[in-house]
C-alpha cells in the first residue's frame, strides 16, 4: 500500500504513532513524505532517523524549511530562534544528515500522482515541473551547492519566465516548488499572504485555482499550506493539517485501493511565527 504524508517538521512521535495505525510494513508498503522533514517540532533529528531507517520504502521531498537546514548548515542563513535545528548541525553524523538530505527530490510522480512541497504556477505541465525539479535537484546533488545556496533565497524573479536562465531560473523554481500559495494566472507569486484560500490578494487566487493551470487533470498532491486544512479530492490533496501547531499529521492511501485518509493528533504544538 502507498500513503502520502504531509509537513512532519520534525514531529516524529506523531510519525511513528501514524506509521502504527497504518500498520506499516517497509517490505509491503510505501511512504512518500511531502517536505518539510524537520525543523520547528521537538525531535528533528529523530525524524531523520526514522526516515533513514525506511530505507528504500520512504520517499521525501524537499520543502522549505528542509532547504533551511542546507543553508544554516554552510553559514549562508542564520537560525531562526524558533529552529530546532541544533541537534542535526551538532551531532556526530552531521555530515552524513546533510548529504542524505542533499540527496532528496524536490518532486515526483508516483501512483499516477504528482507530488511537490507547496505547489506549481499555471504555466507548468506536470512534464515540465518534473524537469524543472531536477534542475534544481542536480545543483543541489553537485559540488556548486553552497554557491547556489548563496543566492537561493529572494522574491526576484516574482513571475515565472520559461526563457528565465542561470540563478534566477534556479531560484525561480526553488519559490515556486517549496513556497507558493497564490499567484496570478501569469505566473507572479505572491509570498506575503500565509492565510487561508479565501485570502487571496487582489488579481491573485490559490495556485490550484486557476483553471488555466497546465497541471489540471493531473492529481497533485502537496503540504506546505497549514491554514488551508485538508483537502481530499479525487485530483487535488492538501495533506499539511498543522501538525506542529496542533493540528494532526495526516497520511492518505493512493495505491488504487480503498480510499483512506489516517490522521494522528500531534502532542507537541508551537506557537506560530
Amino acid at each position: 500500500m502507498h500513503y502520502l504524508i504531509g509537513d512532519l517538521q520534525g514531529c516524529c512521535d506523531a510519525l511513528a504513532r501514524l506509521l502504527a495505525q497504518i500498520d506499516f510494513s517497509p517490505s509491503r508498503d510505501h511512504v512518500h513524505l511531502l517536505g518539510d522533514l524537520v525543523n520547528r517540532g521537538p525531535d528533528s533529528l529523530g525524524t531523520l532517523r526514522s526516515l533513514r531507517a525506511l530505507g528504500a520504502s520512504a520517499t521525501c521531498l524537499l520543502g522549505n524549511h528542509d532547504l533551511h537546514l542546507l543553508a544554516v548548515a554552510a553559514g549562508v542563513r542564520k537560525p531562526n530562534r524558533k529552529d530546532t535545528l541544533a541537534p542535526i548541525l551538532e551531532d556526530t553524523e552531521r555530515e552524513a544528515w546533510l548529504d542524505w538530505m542533499r540527496q532528496r527530490k524536490l518532486a515526483d510522480l508516483s501512483d499516477g500522482w504528482l507530488m511537490v512541497h507547496a505547489g506549481v504556477v499555471p504555466q507548468w505541465t506536470p512534464g515540465q515541473t518534473l524537469s524543472l525539479a531536477r534542475e534544481v535537484e542536480a545543483m543541489i546533488h553537485g559540488p556548486g551547492l553552497n554557491d547556489f545556496l548563496q543566492v537561493m533565497y529572494g522574491d526576484r524573479p516574482a513571475r515565472w519566465d520559461d526563457t528565465l536562465q542561470g540563478n534566477d531560473r534556479l531560484r525561480a523554481v526553488v519559490n515556486v516548488l517549496t513556497r507558493i500559495r497564490f499567484c496570478a494566472a501569469d505566473g507572479t507569486l505572491d509570498f506575503a499572504t500565509k492565510d487561508g484560500a479565501d485570502a487571496a490578494p487582489p488579481g491573485m487566487r490559490p495556485w490550484f485555482a486557476h483553471e488555466t493551470r497546465l497541471t489540471a487533470g493531473q492529481p497533485m498532491a502537496f503540504g506546505h499550506w497549514s491554514t488551508l486544512g485538508l483537502i481530499d479530492s479525487p485530483e487535488l490533496l492538501a495533506l499539511d493539517t498543522g501538525c506542529i501547531w496542533g493540528g494532526q499529521l495526516t497520511a492518505v492511501r493512493v495505491d488504487g485501493g480503498r480510499r483512506e485518509v489516517i490522521q494522528v493528533q500531534c502532542q507537541q504544538a508551537q506557537a506560530p511565527g
